[in-house]
């Protein structure tokens, strides 16, 4: 049966000479592998340069409830990216959170708030002209709301550490040693409390923002079964300086 949905890719691989299976977070079904017959051709139809990590899709998918490779019938790029894949800024940003995406969401079923949230986010993100060098953050923190495992921000005003394993904020040292303490829990708060159109007010060094980006990829792991390691921030770092 054919279905419209939306999508978000993921990750592309090669099968075969000329095909392709893709991975993409659809609106409709969650996430979703599809053969693509002849995308690296040159006049391919779905071609592979409409699947590139984070492009937003408006798809006619054919579906059936099976967990197997399924079939693309139509495919459109929708909106059109028009920065994030030419700007070195905003490529290395999608291609970190590409990665952590990946890793994060594996579930065969659908989640509209999720999917609503990084498809919103992707395309803010195209849009936004300056003040991305704390995207990233704000973006993974905002993610854990619809991971399950959003911090609990009660005591974030007068505490002096933020418990990793536990997700709060706490007044004394947590007996475990993943653990944020000062000045990196009132900047971590700080971030709680942001919105991507106020991102502006977030003031970090680089070196601030090193060491939360590494804390935060530290919870994830924590809280996500087998999320493993991430590379692509330290790319990241590079290019945001």
């Amino acid at each position: 049966m054919l279905h419209k949905t939306r999508g978000i890719v993921f990750k592309t691989t090669d099968y075969g000479e000329s095909s392709v299976v893709v991975q993409v977070f659809t609106e409709n079904f969650g996430l979703q592998s599809y053969i693509v017959n002849g995308a690296k051709k040159p006049k391919a139809k779905i071609g592979r340069n409409m699947l590139q990590p984070l492009h937003l899709l408006d798809m006619v998918v054919y579906h059936k409830n099976t967990g197997n490779v399924q079939r693309i019938k139509e495919l459109k790029n929708s909106p059109q990216l028009q920065s994030i894949p030419y700007d070195v800024i905003k490529s290395g940003i999608a291609i970190f959170l590409n990665e952590v995406l990946y890793k994060a969401i594996r579930q065969q079923s659908e989640d509209e708030n999720l999917f609503g949230f990084v498809f919103s986010a992707i395309e803010w993100l195209d849009h936004q002209t300056d003040n991305l060098a704390n995207f990233h953050l704000l973006f993974l923190i905002q993610l854990t709301r619809y991971l399950g495992f959003y911090p609990d921000s009660n005591l974030a005003v007068e505490a002096d550490y933020f418990d990793m394993k536990n997700g709060v904020f706490c007044r004394y040292k947590p007996d475990s040693v993943l653990y944020l303490s000062p000045p990196h829990t009132q900047n971590f708060a700080t971030l709680l409390t942001c919105s991507f159109e106020n991102i502006v007010q977030i003031k970090l060094s680089n070196d601030d923002r090193r060491y939360l980006i590494r804390k935060l990829l530290d919870y994830y792991a924590l809280h996500i079964e087998g999320f493993g390691s991430i590379r692509s921030h330290e790319v990241l770092e590079e290019v945001l300086g």
